[in-house]
């Protein structure tokens, strides 16, 4: 069982690097930002879970499998998190404006501004 286990965990462990190689590989290679947030967050995290998935089956202990369960957790919450901040960065960047089809954006951009100079008026 312990060899089945093994050959499982590298299986794991060499899968999961792939997928980080090619998510590094992705953000070096992509020209635009949505393309390189792309490959910086579904196969950059999908390859560390992977990873952490072959070093729980090599660790066995309470402790450390639960470390790794606690980092897996917090890449899948903080990934679509700073994934949404980017898209919205070079949303305001205006690196994007050429490329959309539909601006759903504009309305909450508005918004944003309105608010903003409010804001600044009171503070004067």
């Amino acid at each position: 069982m312990s060899v089945f286990l093994d050959v499982v965990s590298g299986v794991l462990l060499l899968a999961g690097s792939a997928l980080a190689l090619t998510a590094a590989i992705g953000v070096i290679r992509f020209t635009d930002t949505l393309a390189r947030m792309h490959s910086a967050t579904k196969p950059q995290v999908a390859g560390l879970l992977l990873a952490l998935a072959g070093a729980s089956l090599q660790l066995r202990d309470n402790s450390d499998v639960g470390m790794l369960i606690v980092t897996g957790v917090f890449a899948v919450i903080t990934a679509p998190v700073i994934a949404h901040r980017v898209g919205r960065l070079a949303y305001r960047e205006q690196e994007l404006a050429d490329r959309l089809v539909t601006d759903e954006l504009e309305a909450d951009a508005a918004v944003t501004q309105r608010g903003l100079g409010a804001r600044d008026a009171q503070d004067s």
